[in-house]
């Protein structure tokens, strides 16, 4: 190992990755330190073997549609949840092998063990100090478990662990309804598992109390979902007893959903000269992922602002742009960040994109939905369920943001994301092409409200005209 590196990047998941990638084409004087496993969280442990298991559950939960169909025989079909999870397994070790061909031949510039800050420029690398003109810290995140519940043992679970199980109890509690929560609860449920389910705040990340209270009811019949006070757990007489308010329910095992937290303890932050917040997070600039105006780059999860891969990598390219650039004397370059996206993949999908709508100022913006219990291609795949909300400026119509929980929301979510990145308004983007049938006509629906409420420019939605208002016949709206 030399003691001197252009730049030394500590973490080998998704940001450090994408850090590396930039930074290996620029300097052949680098170091990548890897704590732990080698392989991005998001294959290992996150979100694919996750949509393996929700795939397997969403496909024979399938069968309850089969009837009305006119389909036969739902009722001798079962759940082999060994195999189920051995699939997981299978597919999420092809997934990491994928991710770990990117340091396949570092030899020596890949190293395995624990680094600690030493102050800025400085580390110890498993009890070697170096140095480096500029360090990318990117050392993900860990889940939030509350110490008291470690007295649970094996019955404790979080997407670290539940992936590894050869089988699963069939009672379980999920405590915690963000994304991950949400996902695995309802897949849970539709593989056969009694699961209650608990959360204090917004299910599945939604702020808009018409699509929270949809997804409420349409998640709250597939499981027990018991919401707004804070869940204790204890063992009692060999099962896990949880409680919530005046909620309660006896299960086998708990799944910790609690969220992530940064992985810094440890790293010696505090050798860095610069004031920590609360959390014991120091000032990261979002748009060059500096630290304060040191020679240090925080990216991912370890930052704690975006938890998300796509997010993580941006993240990571950046700082590794950003590193080499400070190590060859340049200042930092800064960056416009993407569109706020984020899905939950339940069913139907949970999505919010641009601007939530508790980031609005009242009486800043209108407000345009499509209910999609009786939107035409929905009913046809038995599908019509769900709330699409969408925000615009209430004069010149740009769009601002949009809450969902619709089938197929994943996809409309990216239409959404991509109009908003390019400032488009409500009426240019009426003007794009939606065929028939489609889910997406009921994007459309949403927009024609919004439409209406917007000053008037002509009477159709074609470019000449701009337009507004529904058309009136059902399966075209």
């Amino acid at each position: 190992m030399n003691d001197r590196y252009d730049v030394v990047i500590v973490g080998a998941g998704s940001a450090g990755l994408a850090a590396l990638r930039e930074v290996r084409k620029r300097t052949p004087n680098f170091l990548l330190v890897n704590d732990g496993a080698w392989g991005t969280t998001c294959a290992r442990v996150g979100c694919m073997p996750s949509k393996v298991l929700i795939e397997a559950a969403n496909a024979y939960h399938r069968r309850h549609a089969f009837e009305e169909f006119g389909i036969r025989g739902a009722g001798s079909l079962s759940v082999d949840l060994p195999a189920v999870l051995r699939r997981v397994r299978r597919l999420r070790d092809g997934f990491v092998k994928g991710t770990l061909q990117a340091t396949d031949n570092l030899g020596e510039r890949a190293v395995a063990g624990r680094a600690r800050l030493l102050g800025p420029g400085r580390l110890e690398v498993n009890g070697r100090e170096i140095s480096a003109r500029a360090i990318v810290l990117a050392t993900g995140s860990s889940p939030v478990v509350p110490p008291a519940w470690q007295a649970l043992g094996e019955r404790l679970l979080t997407t670290d662990t539940l992936f590894e199980r050869e089988t699963l109890p069939s009672r379980i509690a999920v405590i915690g309804l963000g994304a991950i929560g949400v996902e695995m609860a309802q897949a849970l449920a539709r593989l056969g598992i009694d699961v209650a389910a608990f959360g204090r705040g917004h299910i599945g990340g939604l702020s808009d109390a018409k699509v929270g209270a949809t997804a409420t009811v349409l998640l709250g019949g597939e499981f027990a979902l018991h919401l707004g006070a804070e869940a204790e757990v204890a063992a009692a007489d060999g099962a896990i007893r949880v409680r919530a308010g005046a909620a309660e329910a006896t299960v086998d095992a708990v799944l910790a959903a609690l969220g992530r937290r940064p992985n810094l303890a440890s790293l010696g932050l505090e050798t860095l000269g610069i004031s920590l917040d609360p959390r014991g997070m120091p000032p990261v600039d979002p748009n060059t992922q500096q630290v304060a105006d040191l020679p240090l780059f925080l990216a991912g999860d370890a930052n704690g602002e975006r938890a998300l891969l796509h997010e993580a990598a941006d993240e990571g390219h950046i700082a590794g742009l950003n590193a080499v650039r400070l190590a060859t004397g340049e200042k930092p370059a800064c960056y416009v960040r993407r569109t706020p996206l984020a899905i939950v993949f339940s069913e139907p999908n949970i999505a919010v994109v641009g601007r939530r709508r508790t980031e609005l100022a009242g009486g800043s913006f209108i407000e345009g939905d499509i209910d999609f219990a009786h939107q035409g291609r929905a009913r046809a795949g038995q599908r019509n369920h769900g709330l699409m909300r969408i925000y615009a400026e209430p004069d010149t119509g740009k769009l601002l943001g949009a809450e969902l929980c619709a089938p197929s929301g994943e996809h409309m979510a990216h239409l959404l994301a991509l109009a908003l990145d390019r400032s488009m308004t409500v009426r240019e983007l009426l003007r794009l092409p939606f065929y028939h049938p489609v889910l997406e006509e009921g994007l459309r629906s949403a927009l024609r409200e919004l439409a209406a409420q917007l000053p008037a420019a002509g009477e159709s939605d074609l470019p000449s005209c701009g337009g507004f208002g529904a058309i009136g016949a059902e399966a075209l709206d």
